[in-house]
């Protein structure tokens, strides 16, 4: 890991921080540490209020998905929701199109709608869920398409019929 979060790491509650590469001595001092710690006869202690800390810290406040990992090339980020400019079904994936590059996650569409603030995120086709921040403009091309233009983003995006009440005045 990188020293300049150690301070963060601790503040974060971390019983210890290791630096790369690591030394085997100070892996067994931290290890020695954690087990004394630990106490108890060295039964693990009930992690469960840990955990569920965990998970509301990663989802933030109302249980709504704040991050999201996902791979960039051959590289996985940590992208903040507010930076999404629209989901997109994709085959197996779910694209994550945002300003200035993609990313692709395993996670299907449906398993994201439940994370996102649906105040923020619209669904507007089966396959599309858009950042309502992202949207310049929705134009009528006909009786029956409905196409959204996006403020930093050339692709168009259609918009189902069931979803057409979104853009009504």
């Amino acid at each position: 890991a990188y020293d300049e979060y150690a301070v963060q790491a601790f503040e974060d509650g971390a019983v210890d921080y290791l630096m790369k590469p690591v030394d085997a001595p100070r892996m067994a001092a931290t290890i020695a540490r954690l087990k004394k710690r630990l106490g108890d006869g060295g039964r693990a202690p009930d992690l469960s209020a840990l955990v569920e800390k965990l998970l509301q810290r990663e989802s933030g406040a109302g249980g709504k998905l704040k991050w999201i990992r996902a791979s960039l090339g051959n590289q996985t980020r940590l992208i903040s929701v507010d930076e999404v400019l629209f989901f997109q079904s994709d085959t197996k994936y779910t694209r994550i199109v945002l300003a200035e590059s993609e990313a692709l996650v395993r996670t299907p569409l449906k398993e994201l709608i439940d994370g996102l603030d649906e105040e923020v995120f619209w669904q507007i086709h089966r396959g599309t869920i858009v950042n309502a921040h992202a949207i310049d403009r929705a134009v009528r091309e006909g009786p029956e398409k409905l196409v959204v233009y996006l403020k930093h983003h050339k692709e168009k995006l259609g918009v189902s019929r069931q979803y057409f009440h979104l853009f009504k005045q």
